[in-house]
Protein backbone atom coordinates (compact mmCIF):
# COMPACT_ATOMS: atom_id res chain seq x y z
CA UNK A 1 0.00 0.00 0.00
CA UNK A 2 1.27 3.61 -0.66
CA UNK A 3 1.40 5.07 2.74
CA UNK A 4 1.46 8.80 1.07
CA UNK A 5 -1.77 7.75 -0.15
CA UNK A 6 -3.17 6.44 2.88
CA UNK A 7 -1.62 8.97 5.63
CA UNK A 8 -4.15 11.22 6.02
CA UNK A 9 -6.76 13.26 4.10
CA UNK A 10 -4.74 16.67 4.39
CA UNK A 11 -3.59 18.10 1.04
CA UNK A 12 -0.13 16.86 0.24
CA UNK A 13 2.50 19.13 1.90
CA UNK A 14 3.78 20.74 -1.15
CA UNK A 15 0.48 22.00 -1.82
CA UNK A 16 0.25 22.93 2.33
CA UNK A 17 4.09 24.71 2.04
CA UNK A 18 2.44 26.92 -1.06
CA UNK A 19 -0.73 27.59 0.60
CA UNK A 20 0.98 29.30 3.66
CA UNK A 21 4.21 30.55 2.25
CA UNK A 22 6.64 27.81 4.40
CA UNK A 23 9.60 28.81 2.63
CA UNK A 24 12.29 27.27 4.60
CA UNK A 25 14.50 28.88 6.55
CA UNK A 26 18.35 28.82 6.96
CA UNK A 27 18.41 30.87 10.20
CA UNK A 28 15.90 28.80 11.76
CA UNK A 29 17.87 25.31 10.65
CA UNK A 30 14.64 24.47 8.59
CA UNK A 31 15.22 21.63 6.07
CA UNK A 32 11.28 20.57 5.35
CA UNK A 33 10.97 16.34 4.33
CA UNK A 34 8.11 16.27 2.03
CA UNK A 35 8.07 12.67 1.41
CA UNK A 36 5.62 10.93 3.23
CA UNK A 37 6.83 7.47 2.94
CA UNK A 38 9.66 8.78 4.17
CA UNK A 39 8.29 10.20 7.54
CA UNK A 40 6.13 7.47 7.83
CA UNK A 41 9.92 5.07 7.75
CA UNK A 42 11.18 7.34 10.78
CA UNK A 43 7.83 7.36 12.60
CA UNK A 44 7.71 3.17 12.53
CA UNK A 45 11.37 3.57 13.66
CA UNK A 46 10.86 5.22 16.73
CA UNK A 47 8.83 1.69 17.58
CA UNK A 48 4.89 0.75 18.38
CA UNK A 49 3.27 4.37 19.02
CA UNK A 50 -0.40 3.12 20.38
CA UNK A 51 -0.34 4.39 23.82
CA UNK A 52 2.96 6.65 23.82
CA UNK A 53 3.19 10.38 24.04
CA UNK A 54 5.40 11.89 21.58
CA UNK A 55 7.51 14.95 21.66
CA UNK A 56 8.00 16.30 18.35
CA UNK A 57 10.96 19.35 18.04
CA UNK A 58 10.40 21.84 14.58
CA UNK A 59 7.52 20.29 13.08
CA UNK A 60 7.62 22.73 10.50
CA UNK A 61 4.51 21.97 7.90
CA UNK A 62 3.86 18.68 9.55
CA UNK A 63 4.96 15.57 7.35
CA UNK A 64 6.46 13.85 10.93
CA UNK A 65 3.69 15.32 12.38
CA UNK A 66 1.34 13.79 10.22
CA UNK A 67 3.31 10.41 10.30
CA UNK A 68 3.13 9.86 13.74
CA UNK A 69 -0.55 10.34 14.38
CA UNK A 70 -1.32 7.81 11.70
CA UNK A 71 1.27 5.62 13.45
CA UNK A 72 -0.79 5.46 16.38
CA UNK A 73 0.89 8.07 18.74
CA UNK A 74 -1.76 8.87 21.56
CA UNK A 75 -0.82 12.35 21.86
CA UNK A 76 1.79 14.35 19.73
CA UNK A 77 2.87 17.51 21.66
CA UNK A 78 4.44 19.58 18.71
CA UNK A 79 7.16 22.51 19.44
CA UNK A 80 7.83 25.08 16.93
CA UNK A 81 9.12 28.77 17.32
CA UNK A 82 8.42 29.42 13.80
CA UNK A 83 4.70 31.17 13.89
CA UNK A 84 4.42 30.76 9.76
CA UNK A 85 3.79 26.94 10.49
CA UNK A 86 0.74 27.58 12.96
CA UNK A 87 -2.14 27.69 10.22
CA UNK A 88 -0.55 24.68 8.64
CA UNK A 89 -0.16 22.34 12.05
CA UNK A 90 -4.07 23.89 13.18
CA UNK A 91 -5.28 21.84 10.12
CA UNK A 92 -3.43 18.27 11.13
CA UNK A 93 -4.79 19.06 14.92
CA UNK A 94 -8.58 19.67 13.43
CA UNK A 95 -7.89 16.20 11.51
CA UNK A 96 -6.81 14.48 14.78
CA UNK A 97 -8.86 15.85 17.67
CA UNK A 98 -7.83 15.64 20.77
CA UNK A 99 -4.19 14.38 19.63
CA UNK A 100 -1.89 17.06 18.61
CA UNK A 101 -1.05 20.14 20.82
CA UNK A 102 1.19 22.67 19.49
CA UNK A 103 3.54 24.82 21.88
CA UNK A 104 4.46 28.00 19.82
CA UNK A 105 8.28 28.48 21.60
CA UNK A 106 11.87 27.97 21.47
CA UNK A 107 12.68 24.30 22.44
CA UNK A 108 15.35 25.64 24.04
CA UNK A 109 13.59 27.24 26.45
CA UNK A 110 10.78 24.37 27.39
CA UNK A 111 11.01 22.00 29.95
CA UNK A 112 10.31 18.95 28.51
CA UNK A 113 9.80 16.60 31.25
CA UNK A 114 6.37 18.23 32.69
CA UNK A 115 4.85 17.99 28.57
CA UNK A 116 2.40 15.16 28.18
CA UNK A 117 1.93 11.81 29.97
CA UNK A 118 4.14 9.07 30.09
CA UNK A 119 5.32 7.08 28.47
CA UNK A 120 7.13 9.77 26.81
CA UNK A 121 9.61 9.55 23.05
CA UNK A 122 10.95 12.18 21.54
CA UNK A 123 10.21 11.84 17.82
CA UNK A 124 12.00 14.76 15.39
CA UNK A 125 13.91 16.04 12.01
CA UNK A 126 15.88 18.47 14.38
CA UNK A 127 16.91 22.01 13.36
CA UNK A 128 20.66 21.47 12.54
CA UNK A 129 21.56 24.88 14.44
CA UNK A 130 20.06 23.35 17.64
CA UNK A 131 20.18 19.72 17.61
CA UNK A 132 23.33 19.31 19.78
CA UNK A 133 22.55 21.11 22.16
CA UNK A 134 19.09 19.76 22.64
CA UNK A 135 20.51 16.14 23.05
CA UNK A 136 22.90 16.92 25.25
CA UNK A 137 20.63 18.59 27.30
CA UNK A 138 18.55 15.38 26.88
CA UNK A 139 21.44 12.86 27.99
CA UNK A 140 22.67 15.10 30.74
CA UNK A 141 19.34 15.31 32.35
CA UNK A 142 19.16 14.39 36.78
CA UNK A 143 17.77 11.97 37.88
CA UNK A 144 18.53 9.09 35.64
CA UNK A 145 16.52 6.97 33.77
CA UNK A 146 15.14 10.32 32.16
CA UNK A 147 11.67 11.36 31.49
CA UNK A 148 11.84 10.05 27.76
CA UNK A 149 11.69 6.25 27.01
CA UNK A 150 13.70 6.75 23.88
CA UNK A 151 15.13 9.03 21.01
CA UNK A 152 14.86 8.96 17.65
CA UNK A 153 16.59 11.62 15.58
CA UNK A 154 17.53 12.85 13.06
CA UNK A 155 20.97 14.67 12.63
CA UNK A 156 23.73 15.67 9.73
CA UNK A 157 25.24 12.01 9.49
CA UNK A 158 28.76 13.80 10.36
CA UNK A 159 27.06 14.40 13.94
CA UNK A 160 25.47 10.98 14.04
CA UNK A 161 28.85 9.44 13.72
CA UNK A 162 30.09 11.16 16.77
CA UNK A 163 27.20 10.29 18.95
CA UNK A 164 27.67 6.79 18.16
CA UNK A 165 32.12 6.51 17.41
CA UNK A 166 34.27 4.40 19.90
CA UNK A 167 37.57 5.38 21.45
CA UNK A 168 40.52 5.77 19.06
CA UNK A 169 38.31 6.97 16.37
CA UNK A 170 38.74 11.02 14.70
CA UNK A 171 34.69 11.13 15.61
CA UNK A 172 35.19 10.32 19.14
CA UNK A 173 35.17 13.15 21.37
CA UNK A 174 32.48 14.88 24.36
CA UNK A 175 29.06 13.66 22.53
CA UNK A 176 30.36 9.84 22.48
CA UNK A 177 31.55 9.80 25.98
CA UNK A 178 28.24 11.33 27.19
CA UNK A 179 26.27 9.16 24.72
CA UNK A 180 28.38 5.82 25.31
CA UNK A 181 27.37 6.52 29.39
CA UNK A 182 24.19 6.80 29.29
CA UNK A 183 22.66 5.17 26.35
CA UNK A 184 22.67 2.98 24.01
CA UNK A 185 22.73 4.74 20.47
CA UNK A 186 22.59 3.06 17.05
CA UNK A 187 22.34 4.34 13.46
CA UNK A 188 18.93 3.55 11.91
CA UNK A 189 19.44 4.97 8.55
CA UNK A 190 20.79 7.65 6.03
CA UNK A 191 18.36 9.84 4.12
CA UNK A 192 19.85 11.46 1.10
CA UNK A 193 19.97 15.49 0.67
CA UNK A 194 17.42 15.36 -2.01
CA UNK A 195 14.73 14.10 0.55
CA UNK A 196 14.56 17.73 1.87
CA UNK A 197 13.21 20.90 0.87
CA UNK A 198 15.63 23.08 0.61
CA UNK A 199 18.24 19.85 -0.29
CA UNK A 200 20.90 20.24 2.78
CA UNK A 201 24.71 20.25 1.71
CA UNK A 202 25.35 16.75 3.57
CA UNK A 203 23.61 13.56 4.08
CA UNK A 204 21.60 13.25 6.83
CA UNK A 205 21.52 10.34 9.28
CA UNK A 206 18.47 9.00 11.80
CA UNK A 207 19.96 7.67 14.93
CA UNK A 208 18.22 6.24 17.81
CA UNK A 209 18.79 5.97 21.58
CA UNK A 210 17.98 4.58 24.83
CA UNK A 211 18.41 4.99 27.96
CA UNK A 212 20.73 2.76 29.98
CA UNK A 213 20.43 1.68 33.26
CA UNK A 214 22.37 3.39 36.33
CA UNK A 215 24.92 5.63 34.69
CA UNK A 216 24.71 7.51 37.78
CA UNK A 217 28.26 7.16 39.04
CA UNK A 218 28.80 10.75 38.54
CA UNK A 219 26.86 13.81 37.97
CA UNK A 220 26.66 14.70 34.49
CA UNK A 221 27.59 17.92 35.14
CA UNK A 222 30.92 16.59 36.23
CA UNK A 223 31.32 14.26 33.51
CA UNK A 224 30.81 16.90 31.13
CA UNK A 225 33.03 19.65 33.03
CA UNK A 226 36.05 16.24 32.60
CA UNK A 227 35.20 15.81 29.17
CA UNK A 228 35.44 19.60 28.22
CA UNK A 229 38.90 19.67 29.50
CA UNK A 230 40.09 16.70 27.64
CA UNK A 231 38.71 17.29 24.18
CA UNK A 232 38.80 20.97 24.47
CA UNK A 233 42.93 20.33 23.94
CA UNK A 234 42.25 17.09 22.14
CA UNK A 235 45.78 16.62 20.59
CA UNK A 236 47.14 17.55 24.08
CA UNK A 237 48.59 15.25 26.34
CA UNK A 238 45.77 14.43 29.58
CA UNK A 239 48.46 15.54 32.04
CA UNK A 240 48.43 19.13 29.91
CA UNK A 241 44.55 18.91 29.21
CA UNK A 242 43.56 18.39 32.16
CA UNK A 243 44.92 20.87 34.15
CA UNK A 244 42.04 23.11 34.06
CA UNK A 245 39.97 20.86 36.49
CA UNK A 246 42.13 22.31 39.08
CA UNK A 247 43.23 19.08 40.89
CA UNK A 248 46.82 17.90 41.77
CA UNK A 249 47.74 16.50 38.55
CA UNK A 250 49.69 13.91 40.08
CA UNK A 251 47.40 12.94 42.70
CA UNK A 252 44.90 12.04 39.75
CA UNK A 253 47.03 9.99 37.48
CA UNK A 254 47.65 8.24 40.37
CA UNK A 255 44.10 7.54 40.94
CA UNK A 256 43.30 6.92 37.73
CA UNK A 257 46.28 4.79 36.91
CA UNK A 258 46.86 6.78 33.66
CA UNK A 259 50.46 7.46 32.62
CA UNK A 260 49.84 11.27 31.71
CA UNK A 261 50.80 10.87 27.90
CA UNK A 262 47.47 9.43 26.99
CA UNK A 263 45.25 11.44 24.78
CA UNK A 264 41.79 12.57 25.14
CA UNK A 265 40.33 9.96 21.70
CA UNK A 266 42.43 6.91 23.44
CA UNK A 267 40.24 7.01 26.89
CA UNK A 268 37.42 4.61 26.82
CA UNK A 269 33.85 6.07 28.51
CA UNK A 270 34.94 3.92 31.82
CA UNK A 271 38.26 5.64 32.39
CA UNK A 272 36.10 9.25 32.21
CA UNK A 273 34.21 8.16 34.32
CA UNK A 274 36.89 7.12 36.69
CA UNK A 275 38.56 10.59 35.69
CA UNK A 276 35.36 12.02 37.07
CA UNK A 277 35.58 9.83 40.76
CA UNK A 278 38.89 11.03 41.14
CA UNK A 279 38.24 14.53 40.60
CA UNK A 280 35.55 14.93 43.41
CA UNK A 281 37.00 13.01 45.77
CA UNK A 282 40.46 15.23 45.49
CA UNK A 283 37.83 18.40 45.84
CA UNK A 284 36.11 17.02 48.48
CA UNK A 285 39.73 16.49 50.52
CA UNK A 286 41.31 20.09 49.37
Amino acid sequence: MDFAMAIDTLPPLRDVIAAHGLRARKELGQNFLLDLNLTARIARASGPLEGITVIEVGPGPGGLTRALLAEGAKKVIAIERDERTLPALAEIAAAYPGRLEVISADALEVDLKTLGEGPRRIVANLPYNIGTELLTRWISVDPWPPFWESLTLMFQREVAERIVARPGSDAFGRLGVLCGWRTEARIAFNIDRNAFTPPPKVTSTLIQLKPKPGATEIPSRLLEEVTRAAFGQRRKMVRQSLKSLGVPMEALLSETGLRGDERAEELDVAMFLKIGSAVRGLRLRA
